[in-house]
């Protein structure tokens, strides 16, 4: 592991020059034993894939001759937007799940007790999940892409639209981190499962806001997964189906704002938490 020690002869501006480096080295150390992690057990991918892909078949096909998209349009091309957002969103568990794993088998510790960057831990695990988001990204588009979901806004669009998913779960890998090292157990991260689903389900991933009570479909216009959900229907060329408020029509907007407002308030406490824990 590297180290954070300031090498002889080196001051003011070299100082933090060094400093930057060394975070920067350290940082890709926790990138690649996590990467490394998933090319030894790419169940554990797979496993992860498991949920969407079962309710993309489940929603499209069993229940989509049923669901109403307002101001029409196919309803498989409405889902597919809401599944990609519900993915990333999902994903901030996973990371969750490995960090307290981490933290019982006592490897935290150890990089507590090396001199390493106290950023380096959330960063490292935050530029390995991304990568691994990005992956599962492209197996889903595959996916729906087989079922008959076409992007129709054209590919700059398209390309901005799995920025704006990926911008998501970049700023959920923060809770995540931070959860991670909240919660005691593996078994009580599992746990957080049951407050994570909910607060998916209540958003435009399968339902317009519009076709809910009128309290429920406020909560979920607001919900940041949705405005990823409907930035990105309005890029695909999707049907959007908005419900006319705010939020709803600033999409694009929110879709940007919601996840810097996430990542500002949970990096800075993910990486303090780090600090925190007892040796």
């Amino acid at each position: 592991m590297t180290t954070l020690e300031q090498k002889p002869g080196v001051t003011g501006g070299g100082r933090e020059h060094g400093l930057t480096y060394w975070a920067v080295s350290d940082c890709w150390n926790i990138t690649r034993r996590t990467l490394t992690h998933y090319q030894r057990h790419p169940s554990a991918v797979v496993w992860q894939l498991g949920f969407p892909i079962l309710s993309v078949l489940l929603y499209g096909y069993v229940f989509g001759s049923a669901m109403k998209v307002p101001g029409g349009g196919d309803y498989r091309e409405f889902l597919m937007p809401g599944m990609f957002a519900m993915t990333m969103a999902m994903g901030f568990m996973n990371t969750a799940v490995a960090v307290v794993t981490d933290a019982a088998k006592g490897v935290v510790d150890r990089f507590r007790s090396m001199p390493m960057a106290p950023s380096a831990f959330a960063s490292g695990r935050g530029a390995a999940d991304l990568v691994v988001a990005a992956a599962e990204l492209t197996i889903l588009a595959v996916t729906a892409l087989l079922i008959g979901w076409r992007a129709d806004g054209g590919a700059v669009a398209a390309l901005g639209a799995f920025g704006l998913l990926l911008l998501l779960r970049f700023s959920l890998i923060w809770v995540g981190v931070w959860l991670g090292m909240l919660v005691p157990t593996p078994e009580a991260a599992g746990g957080l499962y049951a407050v994570a689903f909910p607060v998916t389900m209540i958003s435009s991933t399968f339902v317009a806001p519009s076709l809910m009570p009128g309290w429920l479909g406020t909560v979920a216009a607001w919900n940041p997964i949705s405005s990823t959900a409907t930035a990105t229907r309005e890029l695909f060329g999707n049907p959007v189906a908005g419900g006319g408020t705010w939020v709803e029509e600033h999409a694009l907007l929110m879709a940007v704002v919601w996840p810097l407002v996430i990542t500002l308030v949970f990096l800075p406490l993910a990486v303090r938490r780090f600090q925190r824990l007892s040796r």
